[in-house]
């Protein structure tokens, strides 16, 4: 009977392989876990209103989750792929750079966007793969695969190396009361101070790699057939 409780995580497993919708798998499962473990309805309520209180920021973030789900469903997909159709010269690894220059600056102080599941799936791949279009390809399987690995990994590096120079965030203070550990009492500003050329420095070799990576992907994928638009 134990192993009944375990049946949101087996809800997660099988929607995420079956690539339902993402949302509505994680409200299944909270709910699911909830009730075979005893909650009960009023319980989950409880439990939700007590852990919206105590993580603000996890609070935050389901609700972007939400949002996004709902602007997904009328229609935001296509209108970041229609945005993306009307520049030209664009390519899957400038769309991926250009998020992860925005995502830098707006890191630094701290505000996020929702992660790979609030932001890159509904909005930066179906731009990613309209700028693919844009060259006169159809997107393949294979090649939309490895764009969504260099956008989760560029949504890592730009939040792991920018949201230090935020002071007083978590990541700074993690940094602070580690060096405090080993005998070394800094300032968080003097943290800040010292990350900005290496968050710059990782921005820069990251947007460049995902644009030399993208590059040998169209050759890999379309051959001869890919075509390089004119700015």
């Amino acid at each position: 009977m134990e192993l009944i409780k375990l049946l949101g995580v087996l809800i997660v497993i099988v929607g995420f392989a079956l690539k339902l919708d993402s949302i509505l798998i994680i409200f299944l499962a909270l709910i699911t876990t909830g009730l075979v473990g005893g909650l009960g309805i009023g319980g989950l309520l409880e439990t939700i209103g007590t852990n919206f209180v105590a993580n603000r920021s996890m609070a935050i973030f389901i609700m972007i989750l939400l949002v996004t789900g709902v602007l997904e469903r009328n229609g935001l997909r296509e209108a970041a792929a229609d945005l993306i159709k009307k520049v030209k010269g664009v390519t899957a690894g400038k769309v991926v750079a250009a998020y992860g220059i925005m995502r830098g600056i707006f890191g630094a102080f701290n505000v996020g966007f929702g992660g790979v599941a609030g932001f890159i799936r509904p909005v930066v791949l179906p731009m990613a793969e309209a700028a693919i279009e844009n060259g006169g390809n159809k997107a393949t399987e294979e090649h939309i695969e490895d764009v969504k690995g260099m956008a989760s990994a560029m949504e890592n590096v730009t939040w792991f190396f920018f949201q230090v120079l935020f002071v007083g965030g978590a990541g700074g203070i993690l940094v602070q009361t580690t060096l405090a550990g080993l005998g070394y009492e800094v300032e968080l500003i003097d943290l800040a101070v010292t990350e900005i050329p290496v968050a710059i420095f990782a921005l820069i070799v990251a947007c460049a790699f995902v644009v030399i990576k993208d590059k040998k992907m169209q050759q890999k994928y379309y051959g001869n057939s890919a075509k390089t638009t004119k700015k």
